[in-house]
């Protein structure tokens, strides 16, 4: 849970809507507000559109795969610090490193556990919070410095 009390809000991306409905059953007794994206492209418009704190990112999607989600959100600097979680039935070394390579955050495969998820939901949505906390600090610093630069000029 955010500071300001808000709920976090978290994107569900997964081509299978079944899927998508599973994760969001194993997350309803958090506090967070749910959408939902079923391809790739849709995925990289809902992320602009939501804001999401948090994205559970499928790979195999259509029109366009999770690596390249992954790859376009995280070479963005508007939406580079947004924590990716791949959830994919894919559990090969390869893709996993796959994964890695195009910067998600954390890897789950099918079937996931619901402990497990929510456990690491958590603890991502934390880092980023948390992180989000120490960007408002270090620019208010930055704001008192060029303040106190203006008045002793």
């Amino acid at each position: 849970m955010s500071e300001s009390a808000q709920p976090s809000k978290i994107l569900i991306a997964d081509d299978n809507e079944q899927n998508c409905e599973l994760l969001e059953a194993y997350l309803a007794d958090g506090d967070y507000e749910v959408a939902m994206a079923f391809d790739g492209q849709e995925t990289v418009d809902r992320v602009a559109s939501f804001q999401p704190d948090i994205i559970l990112l499928d790979i195999m999607m259509p029109r366009m795969s999770g690596y390249e989600v992954c790859k376009k959100l995280k070479s963005d600097v508007a939406t580079a610090g947004i924590p990716i979680l791949m959830v994919t039935a894919l559990n090969e070394m390869g893709d996993i490193e796959k994964a890695v390579a195009a910067g998600c955050d954390d890897f789950l495969t099918k079937p996931v556990n619901r402990l497990e998820l929510t456990t690491r939901v958590r603890s991502l949505l934390r880092v980023r919070h948390l992180t989000n906390e120490r960007d408002r600090l270090l620019e208010y610093l930055k704001e008192v410095e060029r303040e106190e630069a203006g008045d002793a000029e």
